[in-house]
């Protein structure tokens, strides 16, 4: 559960954390915020660069200053998403999937609607079929005995074109 007060508290956060934006080329400043299950507030801001590609999200920067503070382990219990242009902005699609790592479907998403209206909706309603770490547990587990029952490693390399070093 999350409180009206935090909700409060971390859009203001993320409007703070949106002053810091390094935006010279979109001048689309936005900022982030993270309410962590520790009870513990993250932010974030978006950091172009001329390449534009090479840009990092908001989002992106939160979780990964999160994940700095606090650890690998993080859970996220609501996000907060702001920009100081006045316009429409949630997360983008490869935000969504970033946060999915670190929050359940349930986790609130805090963000500007049309005209600057505050809007909430969920993880789950922005992301309906997350691709989630454990399709990969199943995959991994399943490839890495393919993998040992096909190759045994006194037979030499398994690609005739590697040479193995000692």
């Amino acid at each position: 559960m999350v409180s009206d007060a935090d909700r409060v508290k971390l859009r203001e956060m993320a409007a703070k954390a949106a002053e810091q934006a390094y935006a010279p080329y979109s001048r689309f400043r936005v900022g982030a915020a993270l309410l962590l299950q520790n009870g513990a507030m993250v932010t974030g801001c978006n950091v172009e660069n001329c390449s534009y590609r090479l840009t990092c999200c908001a989002e992106q920067g939160a979780v990964a200053r999160a994940v700095a503070e606090h650890g690998p382990g993080i859970r996220l219990r609501a996000i907060a998403v702001t920009n100081l242009n006045g316009a429409a902005s949630m997360p983008c699609g490869a935000c969504r999937q970033t946060l999915a790592e670190f929050a359940d479907d349930s986790a609130p998403i805090l963000y500007p609607g049309e005209g600057g209206t505050a809007m909430e909706t969920t993880l789950g309603t922005l992301l309906p079929s997350a691709f989630r770490g454990e399709f990969l547990e199943s995959h991994q587990n399943l490839s890495t005995s393919k993998q040992d029952a096909l190759h045994d490693p006194r037979q030499g390399p398994a690609d005739p074109g590697v040479k193995e070093h000692s």
